[in-house]
């Protein structure tokens, strides 16, 4: 249905096109635009379509790194800043307490609003965003799920977690890669 939708989009583009040389400028651009709209619908159906297929049946622990940057609790903005949002470039970083238990998280975001003389004396626990079904997913959860949590709320990375311990980040940029190297040899 989506190559019906594109090719009927295509024909009211070109209708559209045609009535406003023929000195019909505003039928022709109505057609022009119900044209256009179709055309971007059905492409982004297929899209979708094809998003869906690419990652069905693929768990997050497939995309997840374990190999994660963490940060302190008690650890200032400023030395956030310094040694590890200039040094590892992430947009989230989860915060981790002593006994290795994952507290929550903290953004760029959130630093953005701290003004910059308050970044030695404030610390990450200040500002920490704590756990929850809007920042976190479970290893085991399906890669679709990811992906529509991180569309919903906006956010790129979430933290992969199993009991109160961090397992890893899944990123959308990994799964987008994957997605990308599927496609190309299934498809």
């Amino acid at each position: 249905s989506s190559m019906i939708g594109s090719g009927f989009g295509i024909f009211l583009i070109i209708l559209g096109v045609f009535n406003v040389t023929s000195c019909n400028f505003i039928g022709g651009m109505w057609w022009f635009l119900i044209g256009m709209f179709l055309y971007s619908a059905a492409k982004m159906s297929y899209q979708q379509l094809l998003t869906r297929r690419g990652l069905e049946g693929e768990s997050v622990r497939r995309f997840m790194k374990t190999d994660t940057v963490t940060v302190a609790p008690d650890m200032t903005i400023e030395r956030l800043v310094e040694d590890y949002v200039y040094a590892f470039h992430h947009k989230m970083y989860p915060v981790v307490a002593d006994a290795g238990r994952i507290e929550g998280c903290v953004t760029t975001k959130q630093i953005k609003e701290i003004s910059r003389d308050q970044w030695s004396q404030k610390c990450v626990r200040d500002f920490e965003v704590a756990c929850s079904k809007d920042n976190t997913i479970s290893p085991d959860a399906d890669a679709i799920k990811a992906l529509s949590l991180m569309n919903r709320t906006g956010m790129s990375r979430l933290m992969v977690i199993e009991g109160d311990r961090l397992a890893g980040i899944v990123s959308l940029k990994d799964m987008l890669k994957f997605l990308s190297l599927r496609i190309e040899l299934d498809v």
